[in-house]
């Protein structure tokens, strides 16, 4: 089978002037090269094709795939991670991973928040900060968390995202909407174990693949799994693999989980992260359907390879989902007599 391979990679980005933060959800050539191999050792053809702008000259030349493997965040835009799947389903070329519907909710925090609360699933209350008018109408009690809305890989938050007083909380609220130009969400601050949670297959088809806790050394920015704790993981970041078999914590947390990836239609693969409140109870915080592949840097992975699973089957298990969604969403109706 014909493969294309979707991607932004860092280092073109990073040479046009683009900054390390900017590019930080980019992938990496290694990453890539990964991919690549490992679609290749499950016994399929590989074209790298790259960006939307690659994509989109390709497909104007009359390329085609039997699928593409799609990990391209995009650039521009709170819809910036639905372009190239909404680009392959106008030319009816099957992808990985979620549609373009499940990643604009998912990377709008609060959009999956109202939706995972509306399903009566547990997340914390939060408000969305749109302009400095929208501070004095924050009713929340503190401490409260703040981050910009619509990003990824720990962007915009530090140490200074766990908000105490009002005073701080206008403070950080400015400079967020000032550096990423988007709304920021403030949610209820949790102060109990985070958890991500991978996950493998679509709807009635998902299972956990397992959790990870991420639990912050000594050296880490405090409060929160932040962008200079992602980047520097290796040494800021103990990542303990949980089992729910004697922890109750983690038995709720990917039953939350799992819903949640069935509630946000998450496909093929991907993660979720979720928090513990003053009573040890999990709580989503957020869903990453479009998650990390780095054999080694990147969650999804570790959980693979925590698991028992090999990084070349953690992507043939993707392919697979997604051949098998595609069967069934292209099965024959029957009419009911």
């Amino acid at each position: 089978m014909r493969i294309g391979l979707t991607y932004d990679l860092r280092s073109e980005y990073l040479a046009e002037g683009f900054s390390e933060e900017q590019t930080a959800e980019f992938d990496r050539e290694e990453t890539v090269t990964a991919i690549e191999e490992a679609i290749r050792a499950n016994g399929h053809e590989v074209d790298r094709i790259g960006r939307i702008t690659s994509l989109v000259r390709r497909l104007a030349s009359g390329d085609r795939w039997d699928l593409v493997f799609n990990i391209a965040e995009g650039l521009y835009g709170l819809a910036r991670e639905a372009q190239v799947p909404a680009l392959l389903e106008a030319y009816q070329i099957p992808y990985t991973f979620a549609d373009p519907r499940a990643l604009i909710i998912s990377l709008d925090k609060s959009l999956a928040k109202t939706l995972i609360r509306e399903a009566g699933l547990p997340t914390p209350t939060f408000a969305v900060i749109r302009s400095s008018a929208d501070l004095s109408r924050v009713e929340l009690p503190f401490p409260l968390f703040a981050k910009p809305l619509a990003e990824g890989t720990g962007k915009g938050i530090s140490e200074s995202s766990l908000i105490l007083d009002g005073g701080q909380l206008n403070s950080v609220c400015h400079q967020l909407l000032n550096q990423f130009r988007q709304p920021v969400l403030v949610e209820r601050y949790l102060p109990g174990r985070e958890f991500t949670v991978g996950l493998l297959g679509t709807g009635d088809y998902a299972r956990v693949l397992g959790t990870l806790e991420v639990i912050l050394k000594p050296q880490a920015e405090a409060h929160a799994y932040s962008y200079v704790n992602k980047e520097r993981c290796e040494e800021l970041v103990e990542y303990r693999f949980v089992s729910g078999k004697d922890d109750p914590q983690v038995v709720e947390a990917e039953q939350i989980a799992l819903e949640a990836w069935r509630v946000l239609d998450g496909r093929d693969a991907g993660r979720v992260d979720l928090r513990c409140d003053e009573e040890g109870r999990p709580q989503f915080l957020e869903i990453n359907p479009l998650a990390g592949l780095h054999p080694t840097h990147s969650d999804l992975p570790m959980i693979a390879t925590a698991a028992g699973m090999s990084y070349h089957d953690l992507i043939g298990a993707i392919i697979e989902s997604a051949l098998q969604r595609v069967g069934r969403d292209h099965a024959p109706v029957h009419a009911i007599c």
